[in-house]
C-alpha cells in the first residue's frame, strides 16, 4: 500500500508530491492525460505570471469571498517562497512594471522539466493515462488505465487535485462532480472566470473590427473602475480590462439577466477637456475626420461609439458619450475557453487542512475547491499554496497512525 495517492499532476497536485516525497512518504500521481501539468503549460505561453509582488494584505484581498479560506494558506506559502522555490529549480524570477512576477525565461517548460527531475529524484511515481473512477467497496481509490481496466488502488490518504472545468482538452473536465455528490459531498455548479462576454454587436462593427484592441481605457461596473484594455471580438468583448471585472459582470448577469458596462476610451481627459476639444470648428470635414483629428480616435473607436447609438451633436454630450459608452454583456463566453473558472466543492466540506469532513484521509486542492481570482499571478500562487497546506494535513494525519 502506498502513503499518498496524489489524482491530478497540476501544479496543487505536484506541489504536494514534492512536500510528502521529501518528509519520507511513497508518494503516486494518477494524471489522466499523456503528460503532466498541460494548463500550467499553456499559462506558460503568456509568460508563466506565477505570482505577484503587492503585499500580503492587498494579495489575499483579491480572493473576494474566499479570502478568509485561502488567506492563512497564503500566509504559510507567501509569493517570496513561491519565487524561492523556482530559484531553487534553477529557474530565476522577476518582477514586471505591473508587479507581477515571472520566470526568467518567460516560459513554463524550462521550469516543469526541472521539476519533474526533482520528483523522480525523490521516486515519485507518475501514472499517465489514469483517471480516477470512484472508491471501491473497501475504500480505495479506483483508477481506469488507458485500456479501459479498472482496479483499485490502496492508499493510506487521497489527495484529488483534478482542476476545474476551464479548458477541458487539457484535462479539467470536472468528471468528478458525480463522484463527490454519492458522497454527499457539496459541489456548487461550475462557471467561467477571467472570461469574455456576448454582446449583440451589429454586422457592421463584427464585419469590420473583431480583432481590433481598445487599448489605454478604463472600464466600469456598478462603481469598480480598472484601466486595462480590451479586444473587439464577433462574440463581443474579451481581454485584461474584462477579465478584472468578470466576477461582477458575471454575478450581474446571473441576477438580471444582462450587465452594464461603461468604457471610457479617454481616461486621461476630463469631460470638459474633451468638450473644449470638440467646441472647435469642424469646417469641412466629415465627423469621423474631425474625431479622427481633435481626439486620435480609431475607426474601432467610433464604431463603438457608435454601437451606442446615435452621435450626440453636441459637444458635452458627446464628450460625455465618450467618456461611458455603455455597452450591454448577456453573457459570459463558454467556460471551455475561460481563463479559469468560478465553482467546485463548497468550502465548508474541508477542514483547515484541506480534508473533506465527511471522507477522512480524502483531501482535496486547486481549482476543483469553491474560489476564483483574478489574472496576475494570484491563481497559481493559491494552487501552490493549497498544495503546501494538503501535503501538511496528509502529513499530520498519516503520523497520527492512520
Amino acid at each position: 500500500m502506498q502513503d499518498v495517492l496524489i489524482v491530478g499532476a497540476g501544479p496543487a497536485g505536484l506541489f504536494a508530491a514534492e512536500k510528502l516525497s521529501a518528509k519520507g512518504f511513497s508518494v503516486t500521481i494518477a494524471e489522466r492525460m499523456p503528460s503532466p501539468a498541460r494548463k500550467f503549460l499553456m499559462a506558460g505561453r503568456g509568460g508563466l505570471n506565477l505570482t505577484h509582488s503587492e503585499d500580503l494584505p492587498t494579495f489575499a484581498n483579491r480572493y473576494r469571498e474566499a479570502e478568509p479560506f485561502l488567506a492563512p494558506m497564503i500566509r504559510a506559502f507567501p509569493p517570496e517562497a513561491l519565487r524561492d522555490w523556482c530559484h531553487d529549480l534553477g529557474e530565476q524570477t522577476f518582477v514586471g512594471s505591473s508587479g507581477r512576477v515571472f520566470p526568467v525565461a518567460m516560459k513554463a517548460s524550462p521550469l516543469l522539466r526541472a521539476w519533474l527531475r526533482r520528483l523522480e529524484d525523490k521516486k515519485v511515481q507518475l501514472l499517465s493515462r489514469h483517471t480516477w473512477k470512484g472508491f471501491a467497496k473497501d475504500g480505495s481509490a479506483l483508477l481506469e488505465d488507458g485500456a479501459g481496466k479498472v482496479e483499485p488502488f490502496p492508499a493510506r490518504a487521497v489527495l484529488l487535485a483534478l482542476g476545474g472545468a476551464s479548458w477541458p482538452k487539457l484535462g479539467s473536465d470536472a468528471a468528478w462532480v458525480p463522484l463527490l455528490e454519492a458522497k454527499g459531498i457539496e459541489v456548487h455548479r461550475f462557471q467561467p472566470a477571467n472570461c469574455g462576454f456576448q454582446v449583440a454587436w451589429s454586422a457592421y462593427l463584427k464585419d469590420r473590427f473583431a480583432g481590433k484592441p481598445l487599448k489605454r481605457i478604463a472600464l466600469s461596473h456598478a462603481g469598480r473602475r480598472v484601466s486595462g484594455e480590451a479586444m473587439l471580438s464577433a462574440q463581443g468583448l474579451e481581454g485584461g480590462g474584462i477579465y478584472a471585472l468578470s466576477a461582477e459582470l458575471r454575478e450581474a448577469i446571473n441576477q438580471y439577466g444582462k450587465a452594464e458596462l461603461s468604457i471610457d476610451l479617454r481616461p486621461s481627459l476630463t469631460v470638459g477637456d474633451l468638450t473644449k476639444k470638440l467646441q472647435k470648428p469642424r469646417k469641412k470635414q466629415s465627423l469621423a475626420t474631425f474625431l479622427k483629428k481633435a481626439l486620435k480616435l480609431k475607426p474601432e473607436e467610433l464604431a463603438l461609439l457608435r454601437e451606442a447609438g446615435e452621435l450626440p451633436s453636441d459637444p458635452d454630450d458627446l464628450a460625455r458619450r465618450i467618456k461611458a459608452v455603455a455597452i450591454c454583456l448577456t453573457a459570459p463566453y463558454a467556460i471551455d475557453r475561460a481563463i479559469s473558472s468560478a465553482g467546485g466543492i463548497a468550502l465548508a466540506e474541508l477542514d483547515a487542512h484541506l480534508m473533506l469532513k465527511k471522507q477522512p484521509g480524502l483531501f482535496a486542492a486547486g481549482e476543483m475547491l469553491d474560489w476564483e481570482a483574478p489574472t496576475g499571478g494570484y491563481l497559481l500562487q493559491a494552487c501552490f499554496a493549497m498544495g503546501h497546506r494538503a501535503a501538511s494535513g496528509i502529513e499530520i494525519y498519516l503520523s497520527e497512525g492512520q
